[in-house]
């Protein structure tokens, strides 16, 4: 029988259809039409799926529909890799319980004050979602109930194991001796997980959701071969002539990502950095500025983008390439969400040609060499984007009235013509914004090429971009702000 277009003949509660569609779901994705009906019959699962293709609501909706409400017990536990993940999944479960009353979820992971997690799960819960670590911490403490648990599922596994957790899941899979529903999902299914399924998993149903067509090719994936001291120079580069909305970009290690940003900062783009010592709360105001408009560069390690689900991010940059092939999955699956464009570039110097070789081999799409824009086209395409933001606003009827008494001043007092004026003011917008045209006009002067780049990477912290703005302290506003000048 082929799988249902409609939520309405998967078998979930009529109660939650209702709030389904208030969501604006109207068609099940793949993963969810043929997860959903078997997790609701009570089947072991093994998925494999990629990012993004709605793997989160394939088991939260059947594990929903399937609860009784009347008991405050544990009868669900979604294991993931990540706090931030174990955030998004619980507010996702919120989300699609909406109609359903006396309903309560509880993110177990660590970091979090035990306080707050120990009176949650006294006062009752339906369904836990934790990472492994903070969940063997609870069971070992004996405040998480079994009794009524039916149900675990594994999210992501492919990235517990890069992360060492298998060995904790297997602990956590051990405390629960009663039978129990089991589902695995994957984006990618190496030998370590299929163990698992294996020796967990009882009378499995295989699922292989592979990206179709029009999937694959909603992301543009590209490389450049690059020292890696020209990396700075070609992002900079790259942003500047690209039609970017927000984007990712990637990198390996924590001081990285915060010194990137400040870089990007000092270079008038709105960005942040986003990784393991950055706060639970200050991660939340992150991305809520990242999907409301006034941020739109997050500097990112692996472990702190998982679970990142922002619509408008329409590019992914791994300025350093992932240690693991299965994360460049996981990383490019950040853009060409929701059946929307994105792209893909990635960094790769001499030392990643093995590793990016099995990446080619084993991703979905070409990956295409791409062209480093030249000074010539960034400074091009700067005047293109300049010269438009000046049509709009004529364009827009803007009041302008005020600004036309300025002109006639200037050029009545200093007897000077429109073209002087209008020159003199795009001059001083430079000088405002200084940081690409100077960046450019240092090196095409001569800076050696080799250390252009360290040279200005690791140097100059700008006066207002501290690295305080990274710290947990009322780090709440990650916009541009001035800077000062001589």
């Amino acid at each position: 029988m082929q799988p249902t277009n409609n939520f309405n003949e998967l078998g979930l509660e009529p109660t939650l259809l209702s709030g389904i569609s208030e969501l604006g779901y109207h068609s099940p994705t793949l993963v969810q039409k043929h997860s959903i009906p078997s997790l609701i019959k009570g089947q072991d699962l093994l998925v494999q799926a990629q990012t993004g293709t709605g793997k989160t609501a394939a088991f939260t909706l059947p594990i929903l529909s399937e609860l009784n409400l009347k008991k405050m017990m544990p009868q669900a536990l979604i294991i993931v890799p990540t706090r931030e993940l174990a955030v998004q999944v619980a507010e996702s479960c919120k989300k699609y319980a909406k109609p359903l009353k006396k309903f309560r979820v509880i993110p177990i992971y660590g970091g979090q004050s035990y306080h707050i997690q120990l009176k949650a799960l006294k006062q009752g819960v339906q369904v836990i979602v934790g990472t492994p670590g903070r969940l063997m911490d609870h069971f070992r403490r004996g405040v998480i109930s079994i009794e009524s648990l039916k149900t675990v599922i594994l999210d992501e596994a492919d990235e517990m194991l890069n992360m060492g957790f298998i060995k904790d899941i297997k602990w956590i899979l051990n405390q629960i001796p009663h039978r129990h529903q089991i589902a695995l999902f994957s984006a990618t299914m190496p030998d370590a997980i299929k163990k698992i399924a294996k020796d967990y998993l009882k009378d499995a149903k295989k699922i292989h959701i592979k990206p179709d067509k029009e999937t694959t090719n909603n992301i543009e994936q590209y490389f450049i071969n690059i020292p890696n001291n020209e990396k700075l120079r070609t992002l900079i580069h790259f942003l500047a002539t690209e039609d970017i909305q927000s984007a990712i970009v990637f990198v390996n290690t924590k001081n990285a990502s915060s010194e990137i940003a400040e870089k990007l900062q000092s270079y008038g783009y709105t960005a942040a950095a986003l990784n393991g010592d950055i706060k639970q709360s200050i991660r939340k105001k992150i991305l809520d500025q990242m999907k409301n408009g006034s941020l739109d560069i997050i500097v990112a390690t692996d472990l702190a983008a998982r679970g990142i689900d922002v619509a408008r991010i329409s590019h992914v940059i791994n300025f350093d390439l992932a240690h693991a092939k299965e994360s460049y999955t996981h990383r490019i699956g950040r853009t060409g969400r929701a059946g929307r464009k994105g792209k893909a570039l990635s960094f790769v110097t001499s030392k990643d040609h093995r590793l990016f070789n099995d990446i080619k081999a084993t991703s979905h799409g070409s990956i295409t060499q791409f062209k480093v824009p030249s000074l010539k086209e960034v400074k091009e395409n700067n005047l293109r984007r300049f010269s438009q933001k000046i049509t709009d606003i004529i364009q827009d009827n803007k009041e302008l009235s005020p600004y036309y008494k300025i002109i006639d001043l200037i050029t009545h007092e200093n007897k000077c013509s429109l073209k002087d004026a209008a020159a003199a003011l795009i001059y001083l917008n430079q000088q405002i914004n200084p940081a690409l045209e100077n960046m450019n006009t240092d090196y095409e002067h001569g800076k050696n090429k080799k250390n252009y780049v360290h040279e200005n990477f690791k140097a100059k912290k700008t006066t207002n971009f501290k690295k305080k703005r990274f710290s947990s302290k009322k780090t709440t506003n990650f916009s541009r702000g001035k800077r000062n000048h001589k």
